[in-house]
């Protein structure tokens, strides 16, 4: 009878640990991948203020995300390269900021493994909404998940900082004010603003190149203003006015926008997207369809 009910325990142990290992490896397995979206940014605000000693400009800015974004996945590889591949041709290989990266965070942390990226973008390319900003915020944050890293925010941030502005504020995400170089965060109460459309006209703009244009540097008032009421037309952006003067499509947009209706238009970050706030969803779509009908991208979203 002992004998018996040894061998009953004997079988359970060993049915328990069956399920623990099939479960651990499981574990192992999803952890082998990593399914993630980098999401799009308006400026609400651009205050270029000076410039700093480094050559930067020292700028005060006012983030939020949007519901657009672009798509990534990650799968750990046997062999020790890093690849990155994109729907964009242009976007596929080692000049792509995710491999950089990549490549820094494997370098930096002697990560044995490889890794074969996947990118599906929707974010238009130089286009003032920080997509190559947030798909490297994104491989920051799903890298150090699948590798293992287990970094702290500040090293995050301290990695952000290395490779661009705005990738400081895609590991925040929501609403957020950036100073001196942009990367500097400080997270605000979100903003709720629906109806929004972006126009763009097809144009790459780099940042460099909008910020080249800018004449008068400055603090502006109308910042600590919007924080203060949320009164959209506080909303402002200093790089606007050198576009327009080299662009002069960029501003056709902006003022279209304001005669199909928006509460307010402006460009966003360094061009050449635009967008208008619109009251209500129908003004909206005939709006989306004036700028459809002549060729521009267009996008209706809100922020998140």
């Amino acid at each position: 009878m002992v004998s018996k009910y040894k061998n009953i325990i004997i079988g359970i142990s060993i049915t328990i640990i069956t399920i623990i290992t099939i479960m651990e490896n499981k574990i192992l397995h999803q952890r082998r991948k990593v399914y993630s979206v980098a999401y799009a940014k308006i400026n609400l605000i651009l205050n270029v203020e000076s410039k700093l000693e480094s050559g930067f400009n020292k700028i005060r800015t006012l983030f939020s995300e949007i519901d657009l974004y672009d798509s990534l996945k990650y799968s750990l590889t046997k062999k020790s390269s890093i690849e990155v591949w994109s729907d964009r041709e242009e976007l596929c290989g080692r000049e792509n900021l995710i491999y950089k990266v990549a490549e820094y965070l494997k370098n930096r942390y002697c990560v044995k493994s490889g890794v074969y990226i996947e990118l599906y973008k929707r974010i238009p390319l130089a286009a003032g909404l920080g997509g190559g900003s947030s798909d490297a915020a994104n491989a920051i944050k799903s890298l150090n998940l699948l590798w293992d890293l287990n970094l702290s925010k500040a090293e995050l941030h301290d990695v952000a900082a290395r490779f661009g502005s705005d990738i400081n504020f895609f590991l925040e995400g929501g609403t957020a004010c950036g100073f001196n170089r942009g990367e500097v965060i400080e997270r605000v109460e979100d903003v709720n603003i629906k109806n929004i459309l972006l126009v763009n006209p097809n144009i790459g703009i780099s940042s460099g190149e909008a910020y080249s244009l800018i004449k008068d540097r400055r603090k502006n008032k109308n910042f600590e203003s919007y924080l203060q009421t949320g009164d959209i037309h506080y909303l402002f952006n200093d790089l606007q006015g050198g576009i327009f003067k080299k662009y002069p499509l960029v501003e056709d947009i902006v003022e279209e926008l304001t005669k199909l209706g928006a509460e307010f238009a402006q460009m966003s970050g360094s061009g050449s997207t635009c967008y208008g706030i619109f009251s209500t969803r129908e003004i909206l779509e005939e709006a989306e369809s004036f700028f459809r009908s002549r060729g521009y991208w267009v996008n209706i979203t809100k922020t998140i």
